[in-house]
């Protein structure tokens, strides 16, 4: 990976930690899972089914509001939370990256450990690697 791709990938981990960090509880997995459905839905109707008081439920949503993953919108008297799937799309293209970067760098750990060196002649790696047998 070049210098510049790899600090690129580099400079944006910081700004995923927090998001990271926010899917990281099963409670908000969980109202994720429930905002991706496409309705914006109250604090009442997130607490539905669920053990927790509508004051947990809050203070979960403002961990995923202060992340970017959900907003908020008053609708009368009441909060409406919606799924904003931006930030999960910036994570994916991270993801990938990392996962690019990973493929390189075991795509050239396989080479080394085959013995495989660009450019060189195979035959002087073999009488390298059986000189190098006792």
């Amino acid at each position: 990976m070049s210098h510049k791709r790899r600090s690129s990938v580099d400079a944006k981990r910081p700004a995923h930690a927090p998001v990271f960090a926010a899917l990281g509880d099963e409670t908000r997995l969980s109202l994720v899972a429930k905002l991706c459905r496409g309705q914006p839905r109250s604090i009442s109707q997130l607490t539905e089914g669920s053990k927790l008081t509508r004051q947990a439920i809050t203070k979960h949503l403002r961990v995923l509001e202060s992340a970017g993953v959900v907003h908020s919108v008053r609708s009368g008297r009441e909060s409406l939370f919606e799924f904003d799937p931006e930030p999960m799309e910036e994570m994916k293209k991270y993801l990938d990256l990392v996962s690019e970067q990973w493929d390189q760098a075991l795509s050239r750990l396989k080479s080394f450990v085959e013995g495989e060196v660009p450019g060189s002649d195979s035959g002087a790696i073999a009488r390298r690697n059986s000189a190098l047998r006792i």
